[in-house]
């Protein structure tokens, strides 16, 4: 992907920056001209944090006026999907409540939201096509259902958007299965995954890449008038597999081939939250609207096994 020299310098506030996306985006801030604030609810060793409880309104209010911010991307969430079944109303406030509280603000200092949601938005009974911006949403999960009441709070603001819709994130950061493979490669000589569960393994770097894109579109708008691409996308890599298949891909890229991978249903790991069967992406409409190539999925997961 190639990122376009954007014509007006911006001052961005990038929200739960500890995370994968996060990161991803303080590694590429330096090769930008924009000013980038990056917060969290806890500093990172070794980084410049804010901290910035982002359902606190009258703090993000402050922190947008105070900075003179153009552009938020939100990249904070409560993403423990099992977990969210049993702290719903936890899980509500950082998904639905926390992206309307920013909506608000934004739309008060006329700045740019770029919100990142799910695939998990849909309940995967599709099949037989990729999922578009057009298709109706149904989550049978509390993860899907807060995250699709935080793309309601947002639209529904009157603020400059772009919600971004993505899936299977992982990155050289955190807690992901591509980290979670490379650890049991090591530590066990077979092991099950879930073969019947699809959709596209998406790396944070690329994410964020595509988020630069918007800002730098963003840049170009015309003053005093409403964003044109107020809309909402779907953004993760080209192709798709199974977890199974991103497995086997990972053992292959690494070269971690001595621990057997065998494919299973996902009734053999019974989990409190529903997962989508099938929630591959379309994203004809994100590409059309920004003009940009997306790499394939394994080719992108061959970058990241080389970085880390």
């Amino acid at each position: 992907m190639t990122i376009t020299n954007h014509c007006t310098d911006m001052n961005v506030l990038v929200t739960g920056a500890n995370g994968q996306l996060g990161n991803k985006m303080r590694l590429i801030a330096p090769s930008r001209r924009d000013k980038f604030i990056f917060s969290d609810i806890i500093h990172a060793s070794g980084e410049d944090t804010a901290i910035l409880d982002i359902t606190d309104a009258a703090a993000v209010r402050t922190a947008i006026q105070d900075n003179d911010i153009d552009v938020i991307v939100n990249c904070a969430a409560y993403t423990a999907v099992d977990k969210a079944e049993d702290e719903p109303e936890f899980c509500a406030t950082i998904n639905a409540s926390a992206p309307g509280v920013l909506a608000a603000a934004a739309k008060e200092a006329g700045a740019l939201l770029i919100h990142i949601s799910t695939d998990y938005v849909f309940d995967g009974q599709l099949h037989e096509r990729p999922y578009t911006e057009k298709d109706g949403c149904s989550s049978s999960s509390i993860y899907g259902r807060t995250k699709l009441d935080g793309e309601k709070a947002v639209t529904a603001s009157g603020c400059d958007y772009v919600i971004l819709r993505t899936a299977w994130l992982y990155s050289e950061f955190g807690k992901n299965f591509l980290k979670t493979m490379l650890r049991l490669f090591s530590s066990k000589d077979r092991i099950n995954v879930v073969s019947d569960q699809i959709d596209t393994p998406t790396y944070a770097l690329d994410l964020a890449e595509a988020i630069c894109s918007i800002m730098d579109d963003y840049s170009t708008r015309s003053p005093n008038n409403p964003y044109e691409r107020n809309e909402i996308y779907h953004y993760s890599n080209e192709g798709s597999c199974s977890w199974y298949d991103f497995a086997r891909k990972i053992s292959e890229l690494s070269g971690n081939t001595s621990c057997e991978i065998f494919p299973c249903s996902s009734d053999a790991y019974p989990s409190k939250a529903v997962r989508p069967m099938y929630s591959v992406l379309d994203k004809t409409k994100f590409k059309t609207a920004f003009g940009i190539s997306i790499p394939l999925w394994s080719d992108s997961l061959k970058k990241c096994i080389g970085n880390l």
